[in-house]
């Protein structure tokens, strides 16, 4: 399954709550239309005041031609589709979003924990952005990734379900790669990862502190945008 994921940060002139009545009334019956998109996400910040974007919605396409001829490659931000909903919906983006500060990500998801059966609906999630660590190839950092660090994460304390997001095109992608948790509270997602404002959290369970302390190995903390919030499932037709 390919996805684009947008981090959504809005218009100087919006207030949080004035550009989430325009997402969800305007846009969203627009978005969930686009032509090939099989499955749409929305995630709200649990603290607006603490995240670093306002939300991030998520398109979901079978096939990675389906993504490209609605929404444009990696390297064409300032895409304009010639018709259809896609059309429409990138008209509308200039409405109430940030275009210049709205970071985006084109990838292929690799599920590596489920015991939800893949409904995420309503369940809190961490999105970590990653960029690799200085002297690292981008294949050495998927290799580290996905050998090193996913076997640690997946033991994470409260951890429902674990996938991870690689780049379809790593040349011209914003960052090297997405991971997402999910937990069923919000309590869990804190006691595994920490509250939403603490970068920096040094978790005291072992299973927790394991995968926190590896990090260091491969990512560039300070590079690594994250969001949490709970998912919303908008559109689903798998």
């Amino acid at each position: 399954m390919y996805k684009h994921v947008a981090l959504l940060v809005r218009k100087g002139d919006l207030t949080h709550e004035a550009f989430l009545d325009h997402w969800h009334t305007t846009h969203t019956p627009i978005a969930r239309e686009i032509e090939g998109v099989v499955r749409y996400h929305q995630v709200l910040p649990i603290d607006s005041e603490a995240a670093e974007f306002d939300g991030i919605a998520e398109l979901y396409f079978e096939e990675l031609d389906a993504l490209y001829d609605a929404l444009g490659s990696e390297g064409s931000r300032d895409y304009d589709p010639e018709k259809g909903m896609a059309k429409k919906a990138r008209k509308d983006v200039d409405n109430f979003l940030d275009i210049e500060r709205r970071p985006r990500f084109i990838g292929e998801e690799t599920v590596e924990l489920d015991s939800v059966d893949g409904d995420t609906d309503e369940l809190y999630k961490h999105s970590a952005f990653l960029v690799r660590k200085d002297g690292l190839s981008h294949e050495e950092f998927l290799d580290h990734w996905a050998n090193e660090h996913v076997p640690l994460a997946r033991e994470i304390p409260g951890v429902v379900r674990y996938t991870r997001v690689t780049p379809t095109d790593p040349a011209h992608a914003e960052f090297d790669g997405v991971a997402e948790l999910y937990f069923e509270s919000l309590d869990a997602l804190r006691a595994g990862l920490g509250h939403e404002s603490s970068r920096d959290y040094d978790p005291d369970h072992p299973k927790a502190a394991a995968p926190r302390e590896d990090v260091d190995n491969f990512l560039a903390i300070d590079d690594r945008p994250r969001f949490v919030g709970q998912e919303h499932v908008i559109k689903d037709e798998l």
